[in-house]
């Protein structure tokens, strides 16, 4: 028995030995150096292990700066206005602190600290971000992490940032949907909802930052990582090079195909490129986040914020001019856009809603038709060809973009043209809007509703319990069946009423519920 232990137990470690080889095979196949022995207290302890060898780049004194892109509140943040934000970067205990942008919920003033000089023989960084309202007299730190907030300690991120590779990880990283730690808010990204406080008044808030780091030629791209790793040339520009033919560029390779794995074997984190700059893959073909947009559609849009490893949708957002004859103005209101943008990105769906903002060929406004105000379903199809196509039935939009009328009248319903069309008439909606409460919410909430509730179907989200003539009204059989599916899908809560509600169910309302929200098909859109 004794001798059958032995030879057991000598099974296991050597099987377990192997395993650990292959381990550190696997994450050093394509590793490009970067090791850093860290003990088990983990990532933490990077801070402080800085390798101090050599000039990290003898070409600049180096500097970082952390760039605020987007602030976005989820919670009510003051009781009575709008919040008043500020962030507060600390970078290597160097704090810095941006002017106040007052009542407002959405930022999109972009924001810089300044350059802040950093040991040029370190290669970590340490850099914190805080959220802040201000609050005389007592301003309030704002949630933007993805641990418990119980602890206000909790609410801000800090992140190691590497001068060797311009990556960084911590609370915020780059890491595949595959990945032992996954980020679903994204890289550069943070999100006060990652810690299940979604439908909590917690302060919750998301902020859309880069850390930039000074390279002599500009591109981006450090200069350890051009000389050591791409053996570029770190005083020449190598944005837009695609030397694998691959028709992506080195800086959209270099930027997402940044790994960073541990390797048990030799106690060691490694940084490697799963994406080589130098070696052709078929990025049509790949689609790490599952959201049908592959990396070739990723890098287009990724001017507009797209990210490979967080799911992200895109909407081009087409509205109809006034009639000749007092028909109003066919647009979807700020605040109804806000409203939806707060139901998607909470949930760690980035949608991208191109009014006009995101590109010259996207958004346009349609000419009313003086000679009949009700569109048909042959004009729409027209509209679609025309204002989204453009003429080109191969438009690379037709593959990314999701796209949401907003017309005066239609003589059909909202969704029935195209898996990847909708529209809403606003001559309907402001009937809605003039309805008694509690049948409907404000004019903001019965546009943003309709418009979720037509772009669902475009995500799969089609006949569900609720979404019947028969569940519009308390008098309805199927309106107290479908009370515990707590989605606009469902025509009972459908343009807001009391609940004044712009969300998908999560399917947490007990029978009759459904979970809208994990069963959204991505890739239906493109059938």
């Amino acid at each position: 028995m004794k001798f059958g232990k032995k030879i057991f137990l000598t099974m296991i470690l050597t099987i377990f030995l192997l395993s650990s080889n292959v381990y550190a095979m696997s994450i050093t196949q394509n590793t490009i150096e970067t090791e850093i022995t860290v003990d088990e207290m983990g990532i933490a302890d990077l801070i402080g292990n800085n390798d101090a060898a050599k000039d990290l780049d003898p070409t600049v004194d180096l500097m970082i700066s952390v760039k605020i892109k987007e602030i976005r509140a989820f919670d009510k943040i003051d009781k009575f206005s709008d919040p008043d934000f500020y962030v507060k970067v600390i970078i290597n205990e160097v704090e810095t602190t941006s002017d106040i942008w007052r009542n407002q919920n959405h930022v999109t003033e972009e924001w810089n600290t300044p350059f802040i000089d950093v040991p040029d023989e370190q290669e970590w960084v340490n850099v914190t971000i805080q959220l802040w309202d201000s609050d005389f007299p007592l301003n309030k730190l704002c949630d933007i992490a993805g641990t418990d907030n119980s602890n206000t300690d909790h609410r801000a991120i800090t992140v190691m940032y590497n001068l060797k590779t311009g990556h960084w990880f911590g609370d915020d990283a780059l890491t595949p949907p595959n990945s032992w730690s996954v980020d679903y808010s994204g890289y550069g990204r943070a999100n006060g909802c990652d810690d299940n406080s979604i439908y909590k008044e917690d302060l919750d808030c998301e902020i859309w930052f880069d850390i930039i780091q000074n390279d002599i030629d500009g591109d981006g791209i450090p200069y350890w990582t051009e000389t050591e790793i791409f053996k570029t040339d770190p005083n020449v520009d190598d944005r837009g090079s695609d030397d694998d033919g691959d028709g992506i560029p080195i800086e959209w390779e270099y930027k997402w195909g940044n790994r960073v794995g541990y390797d048990h074997h030799h106690d060691t984190y490694v940084f490697y490129w799963e994406y080589d700059p130098f070696i052709y893959n078929n990025h049509t073909t790949i689609d790490p986040d599952g959201d049908s947009i592959n990396n070739y559609e990723e890098y287009l849009t990724s001017q507009y914020g797209s990210d490979p490893n967080r799911k992200d949708i895109f909407v081009e957002l087409d509205q109809m001019q006034a009639g000749s004859n007092g028909e109003i103005e066919s647009i979807l209101p700020e605040e109804s856009k806000e409203l939806i943008y707060k139901a998607f990105n909470r949930q760690n769906i980035a949608i991208h809603i191109d009014d006009g903002s995101l590109a010259d060929t996207g958004s346009e406004i349609i000419p009313f038709d003086n000679i009949d105000d009700n569109t048909s379903y042959g004009e729409c199809n027209n509209i679609y060809n025309e204002y989204f196509l453009h003429g080109d039935e191969e438009n690379w939009r037709r593959g990314v973009f999701h796209y949401g009328l907003v017309i005066y009248n239609a003589s059909f319903p909202g969704f029935c043209f195209r898996n990847n069309a909708y529209q809403i008439s606003s001559k309907g909606m402001e009937k809605k809007v003039k309805l008694p409460f509690p049948i409907t919410g404000s004019r903001d909430v019965v546009y943003a509703s309709a418009y979720m509730h037509e772009l669902g179907h475009t995500l799969g989200l089609t006949w569900l319990l609720g979404h019947e003539t028969s569940g519009y009204y308390p008098w309805q059989p199927l309106w107290w069946k479908a009370r515990p599916y707590k989605s606009i899908m469902n025509y009972g809560y459908m343009y807001g009423g009391i609940w004044n509600l712009v969300d998908y169910s999560d399917g947490s309302h007990g029978k009759n519920d459904f979970d809208d929200w994990s069963n959204i098909n991505f890739g239906y859109f493109e059938q």
